[in-house]
């Protein structure tokens, strides 16, 4: 900045230092942020200094109770589902060493809503700033980006880091954070779940990694499954818009040094307006697919833990937990306007035993073999219909057709939608002697035939 634009400022009322100062902090921010303006390194910074403060890492004891506990769930799993198991081990991380494994993954599904967020500051903050300074900023729109971007990214590495200290296994969540085939426990979070449910550790650690093979194992097997569900969250997310009456008012009074208030602005969710309708069909559409995948791997689950004196007490734990969400769970919802909990996981749960009974393990698990087999929310409502379709495929019967079915096998053989047999076009040069109307036109109107 010259000095001519810090005497105008000055005669406008502004100290110089303190510009100058602010100006140095916005550079280094930009220094540090990517193509998009965002500072991601902010993100990872943070979440690592919550994850590393208490400096508790694995023991050696920690990394052989959860190896023996992998070994024993695989064989446990293998008489409960068909779907294969891992090319490799499980494995045990840190929090420190989940936040790295994971960041990618959150950083992607967050960037629509950190670009929309920080769009809508470098706009608001430019039509807010009054006539003498449009000039002096009209060319600092990547600064001003930065600021929004920047502060978001700190926020979701603050949210990541909490998560890290509650997290009990990669599939916690519910959403696919790790690589396909790769099952990880985080021994320092469920060893004092288990302390303060007074369960012995090795049950605990036993049941936390049968869930967690379970989970990776459907990931594993259903190539398609993790596409999806990120493709869903991303759809919500893309959806995503601000609230630019509520930035306008904070835009007018920010100050660069103090971004306090934006900080408190993103962590309240005040700069999310309530979902659009595209939004509450995006998030139905992603609450069906994950309460339908937590609800199989309850089943599996509770299926491959039955010699587990307290898995009962653990499995309600884990309801528990992944109905209400803990405190990190619910500041990502609040930074981002999604809520990861799925509120039918029961339902689905009860859909999977009912299939179970009536057709076995082999054909409950061959409906991940493809996304149109997949169960639907009609079918967690009631699922008498594709259990009597899975049945009649047992029995070597063919399905009852429906509408669709009839009207596509009509047309298969050759006839229109309203059933007359289809012998090819009409004849340009004289009548269509497939129409119903064979003795002339119609006198009483115009000739509605078909050309």
């Amino acid at each position: 900045m010259g000095g001519e634009q810090l005497a105008e400022l000055q005669k406008m009322g502004f100290d110089p230092a303190m510009i100058q100062r602010a100006m140095q902090q916005l550079q280094g921010a930009m220094a540090s942020a990517g193509e998009g303006g965002i500072s991601w390194d902010a993100a990872t910074t943070q979440a690592l200094h919550i994850a590393n403060k208490d400096g508790a890492g694995i023991t050696a004891a920690d990394r052989s109770a959860a190896d023996d506990a992998f070994t024993l769930a695989a064989l446990w799993l293998g008489e409960a589902t068909t779907i294969s198991d891992l090319p490799g081990p499980g494995v045990t991380m840190t929090r420190g060493g989940w936040v790295e494994a994971t960041l990618p993954v959150w950083q992607e599904l967050a960037e629509p809503v950190a670009t929309s967020i920080a769009d809508a500051f470098t706009t608001a903050l430019q039509e807010q700033s009054p006539p003498e300074m449009q000039q002096m900023i009209a060319g600092a729109g990547r600064v001003m980006r930065t600021i929004g971007g920047s502060l978001f990214a700190a926020q979701l590495g603050t949210v990541v880091g909490n998560l890290s200290t509650e997290v009990v296994s990669g599939g916690d969540v519910g959403i696919p954070l790790l690589p396909d085939g790769q099952a990880a426990v985080v021994p320092q979070n469920y060893a004092q779940l288990a302390k303060d449910l007074e369960i012995p550790d090795d049950q605990f650690a036993l049941y936390i990694a049968t869930r967690e093979l379970a989970h990776a194992r459907l990931f594993r097997h259903a190539r398609w499954l993790r596409l999806h569900v990120l493709s869903q969250v991303s759809d919500f997310a893309r959806g995503v818009r601000v609230d630019t009456g509520a930035l306008e008012e904070l835009a007018g009074r920010f100050d660069p040094q103090h971004p306090e208030e934006l900080r408190e602005a993103l962590e309240s969710g005040a700069l999310l307006p309530e979902r659009s309708e595209s939004q509450q069909a995006a998030l139905a559409r992603l609450e069906t697919t994950l309460a339908t995948i937590e609800g199989w791997v309850d089943v599996v689950t509770a299926q491959a833990t039955t010699r587990l004196p307290a898995a009962d007490r653990i499995a309600e734990t884990v309801r528990r937990r992944r109905a209400v969400g803990g405190p990190a769970e619910q500041a990502l919802g609040t930074l981002v306007g999604l809520e990861l909990r799925p509120r039918r996981i029961r339902e689905a749960a009860s859909m999977w035993r009912a299939i179970t009974d009536a057709v076995g393990v082999d054909a409950r698990d061959e409906l991940w073999d493809s996304p149109d087999l997949v169960p639907t929310a009609a079918d967690i409502d009631d699922p008498s219909a594709l259990i009597a379709r899975l049945e009649a495929h047992a029995r070597g019967e063919e399905p009852a057709q429906d509408e669709f079915d009839d009207a596509l096998a009509r047309l298969l053989s050759g006839e229109d939608i309203g059933g007359a047999p289809s012998d090819g076009p009409a004849d340009e040069d004289g009548p269509d002697t497939n129409s119903s109307d064979t003795e002339g036109p119609d006198t009483d109107g115009p000739d509605e035939r078909p050309v």
